[in-house]
This record gives C-alpha cells, sequence and structure tokens, in this order.
C-alpha cells in the first residue's frame, strides 16, 4: 500500500523505521531537533527515540564527523546531518582519508557504516557559502558512495539502503526537491544503490539531470512534448557508483545526449558523464553531445542573479530543441518559472 507525500516526508520515514527496527541506529547534526526538524525530515524523532540516539551537535563540523566515524566503527550506525553541504569542507579530512579509506587500510576487518545527509540548493538570500553543489568532489574519491535522489520513491528506498550499508555514504538532499511529492510504500522497502531510473521514455534526445535540475528537466521535456519533440530523462539517482549503462543505453537509440548538472561544469559530473559516452561510443557514429549547470562564478545571492546563473525549464527546453531541431521557435510563455521558486520568500 501507497500514498503520495512529500520527499522531505518520505526521508523523515525512512530514518524512523530504521530507528525502529535497528537499536544501532543513531541522528545526530546541527538543528535536527530544531522546531522545523531539518525541513521536516527529522521532526519528531528526538521525543520519540530519546536524546541518547537523536541529538543536537555544535558548530563543530570536523570533531563532529570524527564522533560520528568513532561510533561507526564502534558499532553504531550514525546518520550524521548537515543543514548545509558546504561545510563538509571542514569535515574533508574526516571523511575522505578516515572514512573512505578504513576498509582498504585494516583489508576489510574494519567499516564505517556511516550516512552523512548534506543538503544543497539554491534559495535566494543564501548566497556564496550556502548554495554550493559539492557531489563531485566526493565522487571523484573512492571508498564513498554519492546518492542524489529526487524523488520520494528514490528518497525513501535509497535512505533505507544507505543506512543499512557497511560503507560510508553521502546522501544528497536538494532543498527544493524536499517538496516534491510521488507515490511512496508505508512499509519499509531498500532500492539498490547504482541504479538510474528513466523517468519519461523518448526517441530524438538522452536527457540527463541531477538535483533540482530533474524537475526542471521533467518541466521542459513537457514543453518539448507540445512541439512534437521527444526526450528521454535520466534521473542517475546515484552520482558514484554510476549507472552508466542505462544512460549509454538510451543514446544508442536517440543519437544525442544533454546533460544538466545542479553543479560547476568544470570538472564535474557533467564532463564525467560526457567523457565515458564518447569513450563508449568512439567510432560508432555520429552522436551530439552538450551539457548545462553553472558558470565558473561563485554562486549568487539575489533572485535576479539566481535567474541568470542557474539553468531552468526555458533555456533547458530551448537547448534541447536547437539539438534535435535546429532553429526551431520556442517561446518564453510556454516556461514559466517553477512554482517551488516562485513561492520562495527568502532563506530565513
Amino acid at each position: 500500500m501507497d500514498r503520495i507525500i512529500k520527499c522531505s516526508e518520505a526521508i523523515r520515514e525512512a530514518i524512523d523505521q530504521e530507528m525502529a527496527v535497528d537499536e544501532r541506529v543513531i541522528l545526530l547534526g546541527q538543528g535536527i531537533d530544531d522546531a522545523k526538524g531539518m525541513w521536516g525530515t527529522t521532526l519528531g524523532l528526538q521525543k520519540k527515540y530519546g536524546e541518547e540516539r537523536v541529538f543536537d551537535t555544535p558548530l563543530a563540523e570536523d570533531g563532529m564527523t570524527g564522533v560520528a566515524i568513532g561510533a561507526a566503527l564502534a558499532g553504531l550506525r550514525p546518520i550524521h546531518t548537515h543543514i548545509r553541504m558546504d561545510f563538509l569542507v571542514l569535515a574533508m579530512n574526516q571523511l575522505v582519508n578516515i572514512a573512505a579509506k578504513t576498509r582498504y587500510m585494516y583489508g576489510g576487518s574494519l567499516g564505517v557504516p556511516l550516512v552523512v545527509r548534506a543538503v544543497i540548493g539554491r534559495s535566494w538570500g543564501q548566497g556564496a557559502q550556502h548554495s554550493q553543489a559539492l557531489h563531485s568532489w566526493f565522487a571523484h574519491v573512492p571508498g564513498i558512495k554519492v546518492v542524489m535522489p529526487t524523488t520520494a520513491y528514490d528518497a525513501k528506498g535509497c535512505l533505507i539502503q544507505a543506512i543499512r550499508d557497511d560503507n560510508p555514504v553521502l546522501f544528497v538532499e536538494h532543498r527544493m526537491v524536499h517538496q516534491a511529492q510521488s507515490h511512496v510504500p508505508i512499509e519499509p522497502y531498500a532500492l539498490p544503490l547504482g541504479k538510474a531510473r528513466i523517468l519519461s521514455s523518448g526517441t530524438q534526445l538522452t536527457l540527463v539531470a541531477t538535483g533540482h535540475m530533474v524537475m526542471e528537466s521533467m518541466r521542459a521535456a513537457e514543453v518539448l512534448k507540445t512541439l512534437g519533440l521527444s526526450v528521454e530523462l535520466i534521473d542517475p539517482v546515484t552520482i558514484s557508483p554510476l549507472d552508466s549503462a542505462t544512460i549509454f543505453n538510451s543514446v544508442e537509440k536517440t543519437r544525442r545526449l544533454l546533460v544538466v548538472d545542479n553543479g560547476w561544469l568544470n570538472c564535474g559530473f557533467s564532463a564525467e558523464v560526457l567523457a565515458r559516452s564518447a569513450e563508449h561510443f568512439q567510432g560508432a557514429g555520429n552522436i551530439s553531445y552538450a551539457r548545462m549547470g553553472f558558470a565558473p562564478v561563485t554562486c549568487p545571492t539575489t533572485k535576479a542573479l539566481e535567474r541568470q546563473f542557474y539553468p531552468n525549464v526555458f533555456n533547458i527546453a530551448a537547448k534541447a530543441a536547437d539539438m534535435i531541431a535546429p532553429g526551431i521557435s520556442l517561446s518564453e510563455e510556454l516556461c514559466p518559472e517553477a512554482p517551488e521558486i516562485t513561492l520562495f520568500r527568502g532563506p530565513f
């Protein structure tokens, strides 16, 4: 049995259900006991499971990440929640040099079953130090799985699997995806990490998107459909390990690939997808490649500048249309601003 719930509710439910069946699961992080409960993802959990298993942490990301790693090594299964991915930078040594390498350095005798939840995303007023998406950094490092779901169904199933995994998993959440709704089973379920999801089938272009760009790309695909253009939209769900096969199978059919990443273009996830595809299809005929993402500048603060900085439904649709049928006319009136952006009134 399932029902339609928000992504934030699915995340909370996943944590709740795993804490109920496994006393080793603990939850820690800044603001998890706040009245708003991390956008609703931790509401009521401290009251239900007590302060020993669910507790707030100080502004000491490096130290508290060390505590979480130590707890994992001692047999617990911590979920360390960060209200912003930007501040994982303060814990890079702990995550990259310790958590990611422990199993290898101890010959498999030790593991770090740690989930690190990190929220990313635009929100005018957040600016340079609160809007960054650094998923590509962590995908570069062996030993850390990087999950970035965008549907409530995938969020619940992937988080349950991440909690059960015996190795560190970075669970990336876009704050605007928290409001996205989908059918989610009431009972617990785990989804395999490393499997992409085809959100819509098409024949003329393969569109791979991450984070909030999945939501914008879904709208762009609908706009293109009204023009008679057919797009296959793929959500990787897991950034590392990446399900390249699903992408290759789609590109084999469409002969066009557009990647829209919720991050910078330089040395980013979009470059990796295009590079893998170009290597795979080398000598296999004419295939068109393109990518969209952040320009090599700092994330802006004002809403007006954000409109220029982040890909949106109009320029995604326009780019895809130009790849399929160069010269086709696309009206911006067909591409209204996303409701989750329109309704946002500021970071505080």
